[in-house]
């Protein structure tokens, strides 16, 4: 690791040495192609530290090294219990250095620090939860014939490629290693090119935790060098994707080279739905949270809001109020501030177009659509509500992934749902009502893998998440998400029978 680290001091004073190689073997490594990815904090637009980008070639090594990991026997013959205590100390790890884990990544992305250190809460339950199935994974016997003695196995998938998004780095991270881990596959991680620092901490407390070499490996990298080497590489089993639905495609139509295992969990334009008997005050507070949490740059956002005609006025005025009273912009290291900057200069300036796409197309900008500079610098833009839409407009129909929401009316409940699901995605919805049979019964039909009543954007280490249409395919978190990282044989003995 000679050279491949730096010494850096965050805005808030913390001090640490940050690995900058790619993490392969247990090692920290120098990419071959001298590739390189320089991460910009989004607060001031200034470069933090330059890493290594992983070639074609370095992920050929990384994909033999996880191979030759998940055949030697420090990692296939190891119980399930003793994979649960690597992970179990990999989470104490994390808790250790938490502080400087949140740091770190609101320092790379932009998010609060206390929305940060909330992620690190949450990452740290997630490998805890799995690190507990670790032994608990198993097959059954299958009675058939008294001649046969029939058992399944559950066995790990293989070698699988993880490939995490730039709004939840450690977090998603954690969704995916979580399960892999406990059932015994060896990864390759791709972390998104925008925020490659936080994960290059926690792999060296890989290491320190004592995973055998080659079980995790992290290679920083371009979507189009690395990630494309990942989707088409024949010597990968699986592979797990979190990002948008356009690159979401391209991975799936490329992994079917050789039919790899595929987890999915892509883009949406979640609706949530206030009918009248709602309690106004607590629906605007929600929707708020639904949407302009993280900087709106959330898969489930709900930005969507649909309001019942006789209290649409009323809503709008309350969801107003709520985001002028609590969306603080400012600096993602003060302890008051709600809202940062956008992650990057294009997603701004993605999220700039769109309000332009609105007001040209006809709909109201009610409140904010403009940049809103800290000390003349950052990616910083004002909570931006559209009203007077139209289902056909750009703003209602395509995912803005920023604070940027649109609010329409609609006088029944049919219409309600029918405008719900007129959608390519399926992620989230919320509806927000005091009636408890209207409410599991739009629960019911609303087109969706998740649905929140009288909440938006629950998310819980312990239950499943995951979408229909084109929000993906699969789940994770939860007892479903092992799921996706097991394969289950069948085993058949011949106690007699003769032919």
């Amino acid at each position: 690791m000679s050279g491949l680290k730096v010494d850096l001091t965050a805005p808030n004073g913390r001090k640490f040495t940050l690995p900058t190689g790619l993490f392969i073997n247990n090692e920290f490594v120098k990419s071959s192609q001298n590739l390189k990815i320089t991460s910009i904090n989004p607060t001031n637009e200034q470069e933090i530290c330059t890493v290594e980008a992983a070639s074609p070639e370095d992920i050929d090594r990384a994909v033999a090294v996880a191979r030759a990991a998940l055949n030697h026997e420090s990692w296939r013959d190891i119980s399930g219990t003793e994979r649960g205590r690597l992970m179990f100390k990999f989470a104490d790890l994390i808790e250790q250095e938490k502080d400087i884990l949140a740091t770190i990544e609101t320092w790379d992305n932009g998010k609060p620090l206390s929305s940060s250190m909330g992620d690190l809460d949450g990452v740290i339950e997630t490998i805890r939860y799995y690190a507990g199935y670790a032994d608990k994974i198993h097959g059954e016997t299958i009675p058939t014939i008294s001649q046969k003695f029939v058992y399944t196995l559950k066995q790990p998938i293989g070698v699988c490629a993880q490939i995490i998004p730039w709004n939840y780095p450690l977090g998603m991270a954690s969704w995916k290693l979580g399960p892999a881990l406990a059932c015994g596959n060896t990864i390759v991680m791709k972390p998104a090119e925008q925020t490659p620092l936080s994960i290059l901490y926690l792999a060296t407390l890989i290491v320190k935790a004592g995973f055998p070499p080659g079980v995790v490996n992290i290679t920083n990298g371009y979507g189009r060098d690395a990630g494309h080497a990942l989707a088409s590489h024949l010597g990968v089993d699986k592979i797990a994707f979190t990002g948008s639905t356009g690159t979401g495609k391209q991975i799936m139509k490329t992994a079917s080279i050789n039919m790899k295992n595929i987890t999915l969990e892509t883009g949406g334009k979640s609706p949530l739905i206030v009918f009248e008997d709602a309690d106004i005050e607590q629906a605007a507070k929600w929707a708020h949270g639904g949407i302009m949490s993280n900087m709106g740059q959330i898969c489930t956002a709900t930005s969507r809001l649909l309001v019942q005609e006789t209290v649409y006025e009323k809503f709008v005025s309350a969801f107003r109020e709520v985001v002028k009273t609590t969306s603080k912009i400012g600096d993602p290291f003060a302890e008051d501030t709600f809202q940062g900057p956008q992650v990057t200069k294009s997603q701004y300036d993605r999220i700039l177009e769109f309000v332009e796409s609105g007001r040209s197309e006809g709909a109201t900008l009610t409140a904010g659509g403009v940049p809103c500079p800290l000390n003349g610098k950052g990616y910083f833009i004002e909570p931006t509500i559209f009203t007077n839409v139209k289902d056909n407009m750009r703003i209602y129909r395509e995912e803005v992934f920023g604070p940027f929401v649109v609010i329409l009316p609609f006088k029944t409940e049919q219409e309600a749902i029918a405008m719900a699901n007129d959608t390519t995605y399926g992620l989230g919805a919320a509806l927000h009502t005091k009636d408890i049979e209207r409410a599991h019964r739009v629960a019911a039909r609303v087109e969706a893998g998740m649905v929140w009543i009288n909440s938006s954007n629950d998310s819980d280490f312990r239950v499943p998440f995951g979408g229909i249409k084109q929000s993906g395919i699969g789940r994770e978190q939860g007892e479903a998400g092992l799921a996706a990282y097991t394969q289950t044989k069948a085993i058949y003995v011949n106690l007699g029978q003769k032919i």
